[in-house]
Parts: structure tokens; sequence; C-alpha cells
């Protein structure tokens, strides 16, 4: 018997290192909802007491009743019946029903509405151990950015229809977004929607890669308005499942098998408005994206630590020569790098995910003290957090994501030719990690949102931030002199990007680099924010500095060296392959 979230005290330590008695103190409004609900929390203390709780009931779930369906769940995957249905495998079946019974579906949403009210900030730790567990699972249960997205926008009328069934999973949803040729380019969707005479809207078109796309509850990107070919032509529609939506295909797919992946069509299938016109794409869908970005983080993460857990103990237990493989110093490192880039990740999922909720509690609060002496300063900290998310959370998602994969890859080249069979589960760990670089955004869009925060300076801010109040004795001084000396090599090398002759094609060349670097910095500064509070921590904040630094000095080096040749000389470089003919 094994619970996920008790297992694992790098989840607890992170979160209060992190410190999120302000987070609470804003969801709660100053925790007036406790005279209206006996269950909401009195004050901070009793609000993360609640928080954890939803934490062990998760970790309990996931440990005992999820993760051993899992291998299952990935030979059998989900069914696409004769009739259009989807049947679930019974692992995920089983899996969405305990979760929704314990009122984990509805993590973020309002009680009034169901909903448990906890911030972003558990919602990432609880897909940090859902993805440990089962990483198709959390594409099911990290879909509640739908309810979210109906709350925060659609009507009082359709709020109270479907957010409470979708809090209790009575419902499940789908966000319908990606058309066979409108993938990152979401701008250019064809999925149009039209009102009748009667003011009805119906919706037409093809949709494709659509995680859960049988769900009940489907809200639609579409195309409103003809007259405009980009998005400011696009609305969100809430379709229910209905004979007008036919599921035309579920993929078959390398990974995450647990969790369907549908091409759809509307066949002027009946759909209400969500918000208001033009706003779909532009306001709606970019709402989502810090939640999205923040989640496959997590699940990133949640992969990351199935893959180190599953090679440190083979490791420990895989006899060669005599003595049990980490004796071996090369598997000593690797192992201990897993370990540590695993830590930072999740201290930068669970950071990122702060500042999302200190944004949204902040604007909230902005908007009740609107006129009043106080207003002023709120708002500048909520549209410095504002600025900080653009940064931070595809930072988060980039990074979590490809920790991920270079920990899958390290557990098979740890259990050697059996990591390679599908005896063990770390080969379905680097199958299902392998998307978690390419939705919501590949890991080259994350670069291209994250640069503009880092070639603004951003950085030396979030660094300011994640370390105020700190208390660093001399040794964890030293460690964060050295944070801030890249953080300065590293805006040396933003102007140096800035003011090449050769402008954008050299900015984007070299984004890379310089995000990766700003990553680095601001991943040191979370450790030695942990380890300021836990000293246990201190040689996971060396081992980071000692491995990571040196290599992010030499990306800064490449993006001050004013090399072009892969642009200037592409056809050189890269030839197009002669034909045998």
């Amino acid at each position: 018997m094994s619970n996920f979230y008790k297992d694992n005290k790098d989840i607890e330590k992170t979160i209060d290192a992190l410190g999120l008695e302000e987070v609470a103190t804003l969801l709660e409004e100053d925790f007036k909802y406790s005279k209206e609900y006996d269950f909401a929390p009195k004050d901070a203390a009793d609000a993360i007491d609640n928080y954890k709780r939803a934490l062990d009931v998760c970790g309990d779930i996931c440990g005992n009743r999820i993760e051993p369906t899992a291998e299952e769940t990935d030979k059998v995957g989900n069914i696409l019946e004769e009739d259009g249905s989807v049947t679930y495998t019974p692992g995920i079946k089983l899996a969405m029903d305990l979760l929704g019974r314990s009122g984990l579906m509805g993590t973020t949403l309002p009680y009034y509405l169901g909903g448990l009210n906890m911030p972003c900030t558990i919602l990432t730790a609880l897909n940090d151990i859902v993805s440990r567990a089962d990483a198709s699972l959390m594409n099911m249960f990290g879909l509640q950015g739908i309810a979210e997205t109906i709350n925060a926008f659609a009507s009082e009328e359709i709020k109270k229809e479907y957010v409470p069934r979708l809090a209790t999973g009575e419902l499940t949803g789908a966000m319908v977004l990606t058309e066979p040729d409108a993938g990152s380019d979401l701008q250019s969707v064809k999925t149009s929607a039209y009102q009748d005479e009667n003011g009805n809207w119906f919706v037409n078109g093809v949709k494709r890669f659509i995680t859960n796309g049988c769900g009940e509850v489907l809200l639609v990107l579409a195309r409103t308005e003809p007259e405009f070919s980009d998005g400011r032509g696009l609305s969100c529609l809430l379709v229910e499942k209905c004979p007008q939506v036919k599921i035309r295909r579920l993929e078959h797919k390398l990974g995450i098998n647990g969790s369907p992946t549908c091409e759809m069509v509307f066949d002027n299938a009946p759909a209400k408005l969500v918000g208001q016109r033009k706003r779909g794409l532009i306001t709606y869908v970019m709402a989502l994206m810090n939640g999205a970005r923040v989640g496959i983080s997590a699940q990133g993460t949640g992969i990351g630590e199935a893959c180190y857990r599953a090679a440190r103990d083979y490791a420990a237990s895989r006899k060669q020569f005599g003595v049990t493989i980490d004796n071996f110093p090369a598997l000593r490192d690797l192992l201990s790098t897993m370990s540590v880039e695993l830590q930072a990740s999740r201290a930068l999922a669970y950071y990122s995910s702060k500042c999302v909720d200190l944004e949204a509690g902040l604007t909230r609060k902005f908007e009740s003290l609107k006129g009043t002496p106080e207003a002023a300063g709120v708002r500048a900290r909520m549209k410095a957090y504002a600025l900080f998310n653009k940064m931070l959370t595809p930072m988060a998602k980039y990074y979590a994501s490809e920790m991920s994969m270079r920990a899958a890859n390290g557990a098979v080249a740890v259990l050697g030719g059996s990591g390679f069979m599908k005896d063990y589960p770390v080969e379905r760990y680097l199958r299902d990690s392998r998307i978690t670089t390419i939705y919501e955004g590949t890991s080259q869009l994350q670069v291209i949102a994250a640069i503009a925060g880092v070639m603004g300076g951003l950085v030396k801010d979030v660094l300011a931030d994640i370390i105020a109040g700190v208390e660093m004795d001399d040794e964890l001084k030293a460690k964060f002199a050295e944070v801030t000396a890249l953080e300065e090599e590293l805006a040396s090398a933003v102007e140096f990007v800035k003011n090449h002759p050769s402008g954008k094609d050299y900015h984007d060349l070299h984004a890379r680099e310089l995000v990766d670097a700003a990553i680095a910095a601001v991943c040191g500064a979370l450790l030695v924010r942990i380890s300021s509070k836990f000293p246990e921590k201190k040689p996971v904040v060396n081992h980071f500095i000692a491995k990571e630094f040196p290599k992010v000095r030499g990306d800064l080096a490449k993006a001050k060296s004013g090399y072009m040749a892969s642009v200037e000389l592409f056809d050189e470089l890269a030839p197009i392959a002669e034909s045998l003919d």
C-alpha cells in the first residue's frame, strides 16, 4: 500500500517553502466564506490544512487504486464503438469515478457551484501526483479548466447548469480547438458557427486531436464572424454531446493511451455562446494558457517522479560485478542529476502556479478596492504578477516536459535491456513523456512565449520576488550570489543579442540559450529558498548549480558568439537529399 503524497515529502516541503498564506487569504476573500459554509476555512492555517488533506486523499487514490491499473490502461486503451460512442478503458473509468466522488474534480471551482475553492498551486500538486500514477489520467483530471472557463466567462444560467455536474465528475468535457489545418496557428480555425432567425447557435466543422472529445460538455472555438479571417472572428461556444456531434476516429498514439484523442465532426450541432462574440481566441483561449501550461508542467514532473523512483529502486537491487549498480560513479551521477532536476522542475511548476494564484487573487481584490487609496498598490502587484506569468508559465511547461524526457531516457539507461522491455514500466514512461513537449504548445513555442520577458529584464525581478523575506546563512548567501552572477551574465548576453545587426533572425536563433539560462537562474533561486527552510536540501542546490550553471554559461557563450551559419548557410548545411533517380 502506498500513498503518493505521503511517500513524497518533496511535495509538502516545496509547498511549505513557497508559502501559500497570502494565496489562501486572497482566495477566501479574508475568509468570509466561513460564515456561509461550515466547511470553509477560518484562517490561512486552516486553509492550508485543507489543501494537504486533499493531497492526502489524492495520494491514497493514486497509489492504491490508480497506479495498479496503469499498465492495463496502456495496453487496452479506449474503444470507439460502432454507434460512434467511446468506451473508456476500465482503469480510467474507475479513476474518474473515484476522483469525482472525492470532490477533487472541482478543486478550483467556487463553493456555491460545488467546488473546493482551492488554488491553482494545489491543482498543480494534484496533477503531479496523478501523473506519477498514470500520465494519461492527468489529461482527463486536468480538464477542470473547462469548468473554470465556464465559471469565468459564461452566463450565470450556463454556470449553474453545467459547473456543479462537472465538479462531481457526473459530466466530463473537452476543449475543442485544434483542426487538421489549425494546430499551433489557431487564428486559422475554419469551424464555423451561425445563428438562425430565432437566435439559436449551430456549429459545423471538423476538429482533430481533441482530448476527451467524447465528453458531454464541449467548448468549441469556432468562427462566428466570417468577415474576419484571423482571431477576431472566433468565439467560444458550448456544445453538448448529441447526435449532431460524431466521433469519426480515435487516434492511435505512441503514449498516453488511456486518454481518448478524438477526431470530431460537427453537423449543425446546437450550441450556446459562452461570453461575448469575437473574444474566443483573444480573451478566452488565451486566459486558459497559464493553467494549461502549468498543468503540463505538473504532468512532466509526475512522469519524472515515476521515472526516478523506478530507476533508483532498480539500481539499488541490481547487482553486477558483485555490487549493486548504484555503486558505480557514472550511475550515481546520472541518478543524482535526475533527482535534482526533478526537484527543480517541481519548484518551478509550483512557484509558477503560485504566481498565477496571486495574479487572480489580486485582480479580484483590486476590483473590490477600486476608488480606495489601497487600490493603486494592489493594482501594481497584480500587473507585476501578470508579467511574471507570461514568462514563468511557458518556462515551467518547457523545463518540466524536457526534464520528463531526460528522466525517462535516464530510467531506460539505468535498467538497460530490461528498460526496453514491457516487463517494466519505464518504456511506458518514455512513450508518455514525449507528448508533454508537444501539446499545449511545443517546446519551441514555449521558448517564443518566454523570451519577451527574458529580453525585458524580468528575470531580475522574479529573483527578487523569490528571495523576498528569506533568511539565508552564509553558505546559502554564497549560493545566491552565484545565481545573481548568472543573471548578470544573462543580462549581458541579452544586450548582445538585442544589438546584433541581424536583428530578429539572431534573436530567434539564440532564444533557447537565453531562456535556458533564465530558467537555471530562477530554479537556482527557488532551490536556495527551499534550502533556507529545509537545510537538508542544501546538497540539492549545490548539485544544481554545479551541474547546470556551467552548461548554461556555455549557452550564453553561444548567444554572444555571433554565429549564424545555420541560418545563413542553411542550404549548404542541410541540403535536400538527392533523389536516387
